[in-house]
């Protein structure tokens, strides 16, 4: 009996072009989240995050380039990749956490929405094509996706781009340790409604919301050198907490998703999860192995954190891009190939999809 189901036809990307090695982060005074100096030398600070993150440099947009220049422009890959014409889409849905940010001023622009301003600039006149936005944290571009798959499966769209797009860079609190940790960047997707008479595409997928305990693990809040101006805020992040929550929420969240399409973890080719450091990437896929009494097999995991940092909502279809288009060097998905596409940050959330590739 055959069924809808919505698979991937097209992917894009952007890389921005500024790169930012560690090197640069030895000259800067870190303090505590008390407001204390941190007495330890910037260069052994650097070198300790790296040890944990896996991170040796990562990406910045240039001044005059935002997020919905970014997001433009892997949608603009995507749909020039695929030979797909952008006035067939249904949906255009932007993942994003901050809009577009001005690099002077640093005031938060979304108005009209990120998704309004990538139609645009795509030149895209259908009005049915629907431009919305969606705020959720690292795992926003997951969760676009999941919705789309809602919207095609209902039969009420047969197109759909969803984007992840984040510039982290302009709300990073450079006294702040964590700041090293992020990047910027964009990655697209396109996804249409097929009909098979097998499980294919999108198979299952799953989301947690923790606010209660979690909302305060990544939050907004002063620099933590208080001669830096009060009114502005940056990201705040309780990093044991994310951790903890991660690897108490994501394992459980990608197994259910395994059950739940009755895929056998060994025939999982790939787990494409939220680059935001190795340590915890690496420790989230044992654990998920563990659970199913499996050795972990080293090539399950690809990583872009080392060169792109954590780029928030980007990461996850940056990485999906590149292992398609063959740009991530041991790694490839080939139809018939079951991934995982899983996320987790603020709010908390955690989500995950299976998804068998056609």
């Amino acid at each position: 009996m055959c069924a809808y189901y919505s698979k991937i036809v097209g992917t894009g990307s952007y890389e921005p072009q500024v790169v930012v090695p560690n090197q640069d982060f030895t000259d800067y005074q870190f303090y505590k989240a008390n407001g204390e100096k941190n007495v330890k030398e910037p260069a052994k600070i650097v070198s300790k995050l790296a040890e944990i993150s896996g991170i040796t440099e990562r990406l910045y947009a240039q001044e005059h380039i935002n997020t919905s220049d970014l997001a433009y422009l892997a949608a603009k890959n995507a749909l020039e990749s695929s030979g797909i014409d952008g006035e067939s889409l249904d949906h255009i849905i932007v993942a994003h956490n901050f809009g577009d940010v001005n690099s002077k001023t640093h005031y938060t622009d979304m108005l009209p929405n990120v998704a309004a301003k990538v139609k645009q600039k795509l030149g895209i006149v259908n009005s049915d094509c629907v431009a919305y936005d969606i705020l959720f944290g690292c795992p926003s571009w997951v969760q676009g996706v999941i919705q789309a798959d809602y919207y095609l499966r209902s039969g009420d769209a047969k197109r759909v781009m969803v984007i992840g797009s984040d510039v982290m860079s302009r709300v990073l609190d450079p006294h702040d340790l964590d700041s090293m940790l992020f990047g910027d960047g964009a990655g697209a997707v396109i996804l249409e409604r097929f009909e098979s008479e097998e499980p294919a595409g999108i198979l299952c997928h799953k989301t947690v919301t923790d606010s209660v305990q979690g909302a305060d693990f990544l939050r907004m809040g002063a620099s933590y050198n208080e001669e830096v101006d009060e009114d502005r805020l940056f990201v705040k992040m309780n990093g044991r907490s994310v951790y903890k929550y991660a690897m108490e929420k994501v394992p459980a969240t990608m197994d259910a998703c395994l059950k739940k399409a009755n895929v056998d973890i060994a025939d999982l080719k790939q787990i494409l999860i939220h680059q935001a450091n190795e340590k915890m990437i690496r420790q989230l896929c044992k654990k998920l192995y563990s659970m199913h009494d499996r050795q972990m097999p080293e090539t399950v995991f690809p990583l872009t954190v080392g060169k792109w940092g954590n780029s928030s909502a980007a990461t996850v279809p940056m990485l999906l891009d590149h292992i398609l288009k063959g740009k991530l060097e041991g790694h490839q998905i080939e139809a018939g190939d079951h991934i995982i596409l899983s996320s987790v940050g603020g709010g908390m959330h955690a989500n995950c999809i299976v998804y068998k590739h056609v």
